[in-house]
């Protein structure tokens, strides 16, 4: 039985040596260690052997067992430090290789000149308002002096959704909102997207962005108008460029202008994007119309104001020497990363 144990631990020996995987030493341990492996079948040999030999060969046995369970462990210890230095050096970073280069988005140009025409109207005394973009007559036209047999409907082809219901054609809504929950003194602008029936090409979208600017308050005249917008335009354009008022008509409004810039790309001299006439239209404006206050709640021998609309994709475009303006509206990525 002796020499039959040391036969076990040596054949146990040989295998541990030439296992190459955790399973196969799992194998080993099962056939050597297990309930039915050749250790524990020498345990069961010994009800053969005298009471005198039987605890010397218990022992023998015992002492058997725990030294293949040690080198099976060391065998498996020393079989995970490997497998983990290999899974290191295979995963190992070469940091001085070139990083991948990685995609950061950034703000659509129309959002930009938002941003910054919102800042700088915040810096002259002006609040942010909003409106809905779905809005009743009453607020879109009624109330801005345009009843419904006005001549001045003819000249926005408005998105209707039901009888009293439609898109708006201009955040000038917003200011007939504004005034019927505030009272003056009133500096507020209000940007945000309109809609017209118009056909797409490279100066007109169905769909636009406005920025309306509204003052009421005692004393206010033309010359703060003028003042707030040759501000604004050179802040958006610079220093130098020229601005120009020219006479107009819009029914909440009167007296109305338009108001031009001298083209950058010419200096004013005339080019294509100017149409060779030196000069580009920003934005309409003029002082509130009487009856528009009236309609807000607000005696107009008391009170006068000034209001504004801003293209802003026309800003957008001038600013940034674009062509077309669909092109602010297809989300070309290789126009858009350009800003």
């Amino acid at each position: 039985m002796k020499e039959k144990l040391e036969a076990i631990k040596a054949a146990a020996r040989e295998a541990l040596n030439s296992s190459s995987t955790e399973h196969d030493i799992e194998e080993l341990r099962v056939k050597f260690l297990g309930k039915k492996g050749e250790l524990t079948a020498i345990l069961k040999q010994m009800g053969s052997l005298s009471p005198e030999e039987r605890p010397q060969m218990g022992q023998m046995v015992n002492e058997a067992k725990q030294k293949l369970e040690a080198l099976i462990a060391d065998k498996k210890a020393e079989m995970q430090k490997k497998a983990t230095e290999l899974k290191l050096k295979s995963e190992a970073i070469d940091i001085t290789m070139p990083a991948k280069k990685i995609s950061v988005g950034g703000l659509h140009p129309i959002n930009t000149v938002i941003n910054d025409m919102i800042e700088l109207f915040q810096s002259m005394g002006f609040d942010v308002v909003d409106g809905p973009e779905v809005e009743t007559d009453h607020y879109n036209f009624e109330c801005l002096n345009v009843p419904a047999d006005h001549p001045a409907r003819d000249m926005q082809d408005t998105f209707y959704l039901a009888e009293n219901l439609l898109l708006r054609t201009q955040t000038s809504a917003a200011q007939i909102r504004t005034m019927e929950t505030r009272k003056p003194p009133i500096r507020v602008i209000c940007p945000g997207r309109v809609f017209r029936a118009d056909e797409v090409d490279a100066t007109h979208s169905p769909v636009f962005h406005q920025l309306e600017g509204l003052v009421v308050d005692k004393g206010i005249t033309m010359c703060d108008l003028k003042g707030v917008l040759e501000q604004f335009a050179h802040e958006i354009y610079g220093s130098d460029t020229k601005v120009r008022f020219r006479p107009s008509f819009f029914p909440f409004t009167e007296p109305s202008v338009e108001v031009d810039v001298s083209c950058s790309e010419c200096g004013g001299k005339g080019c294509r994007v100017c149409k060779g006439e030196g000069w580009i239209e920003i934005l309409g404006a003029g002082m509130v119309h009487p009856n528009v206050l009236k309609c807000c709640g607000i005696d107009p021998e008391e009170y006068s104001g000034f209001a504004f609309g801003i293209g802003i994709d026309r800003i957008t475009t001038t600013r940034y020497k674009i062509s077309d303006i669909r092109l602010l509206f297809e989300n070309d990525q290789r126009f858009l990363e350009q800003f």
